[in-house]
């Protein structure tokens, strides 16, 4: 039963998540630390969101923004690394709180404010590879900080979906790295869970492909937009 609801809930997370750029880990973190240790998860996760990376550099190859992809990589990189070393010191509840706060905060003021636009430079591109990174290696979660900065930018769906899965392949890259490094090992999750995990990851991108390409563009924004919000709130009430 473990074996198919992990199986399950990859196949969900992996449609949901790359239909926003968020990656599966706003899914699988939270809800799989449940029942097993966030360490082995936040390696399990990670070692599934890197796949599904090149899931979505593979269906959306149409497009790539490379001056973000350099920009946002360079600090997330670095910063990754250091995030997963630490991952585990400190508290998760405050921390997610905290992001999840962030997001409402920064949505409802979108809302509010439609003209207002976070400006498209070089330091906000560094930052904000810097801060999704940070949050990746810590505990797993960084893909909806990096949409909310890649979503400033109005790029085209295709571009925006694979740029975040360029961006990611480097930071998931850095914090697997980073919690082997740490001495994290799987010993809760069998390796024939693992690669399922990754065949069905597979499988969800290529429907959430079929998904995205009946989406607008003009509307593709405010899915994200949506998403945000509601990833927020989540890590607010629970």
């Amino acid at each position: 039963m473990t074996f198919m609801y992990v199986i399950m809930l990859t196949l969900i997370a992996s449609m949901a998540g790359t239909i926003t750029g968020f990656g599966t880990s706003t899914l699988l973190v939270p809800i799989l630390s449940l029942q097993f240790p966030l360490t082995e998860t936040l390696l399990f996760v990670g070692v599934v969101h890197w796949f599904g990376d090149i899931w979505k550099m593979l269906f959306f190859k149409r497009g790539a923004n490379w001056r973000l992809i350099l920009l946002f990589g360079i600090t997330g990189i670095l910063v990754t690394f250091l995030g997963a070393r630490l991952a585990g010191v400190f508290d998760e509840t405050m921390l997610k709180k905290s992001l999840g706060g962030f997001l409402v905060a920064y949505v409802a003021f979108l809302w509010t404010n439609p003209k207002w636009k976070l400006p498209k430079t070089d330091t906000n591109a560094l930052l904000g590879g810097g801060v999704s990174g940070f949050f990746a290696g810590l505990f797993g979660v960084g893909g909806a900080i990096r949409s909310t900065f890649l979503s400033v930018y109005n790029l085209d769906k295709s571009v925006f979906l694979f740029t975040s899965g360029a961006i990611g392949l480097l930071i998931d890259s850095s914090r697997i790295v980073g919690y082997f490094s740490g001495g994290i090992r799987l010993t809760g999750y069998s390796l024939q869970m693992l690669i399922a995990a990754v065949a069905i990851s597979l499988l969800g991108a290529y429907i959430a492909k079929q998904v995205v390409d009946k989406i607008p563009q003009d509307k593709f924004r405010l899915v994200i937009a949506v998403s945000l919000f509601a990833v927020g709130i989540r890590y607010l009430i629970f």
